[in-house]
């Protein structure tokens, strides 16, 4: 497991999730918080390249030895690349969930959805009231 981390270069779901925005691409992922409540990763089930994400809406699921957990959008685009490395070895997305367990790049629709999101300080404050 990883320790604890939220990297003030991203910006948060509320459902959990992670954005790393690249110009007109961001990549997403699950937060430590998350891959915590999940515990171990033992599946990821992914869209499909081409597939299409709605902020809000579930993308993919993963699936723990505790419970199978949808994969919330947190902004909306088409899928560009799925990380193969996650469906081969989930445990990535417990290990390293900002880096190697990252889970899709996608073209963003709606660069604005991204002002909805919360950036570090606000997503520890939200962690705080749960």
């Amino acid at each position: 497991m990883s320790d604890e981390t939220y990297p003030a270069d991203l910006r948060y779901h509320p459902e959990h999730d992670w954005v790393r925005v690249d110009g007109d691409e961001a990549t997403f992922g699950v937060t430590w918080y998350a891959q915590d409540a999940l515990g171990e990763v033992v599946y990821y089930d992914p869209p499909e390249m081409g597939a299409t994400t709605t902020v809000g809406q579930s993308y993919g699921e993963l699936e723990s030895v505790k419970a199978v957990s949808d994969i919330i959008a947190p902004a909306s685009g088409e899928v560009l690349a799925v990380n193969e490395k996650v469906e081969g070895a989930p445990e990535l997305v417990n290990s390293d969930p900002y880096g190697d367990g990252w889970l899709i790049r996608v073209r963003l629709s709606d660069p604005s959805e991204l002002d909805g999101l919360m950036d570090e300080a606000a997503y520890r404050d939200y962690l705080q009231g749960l």
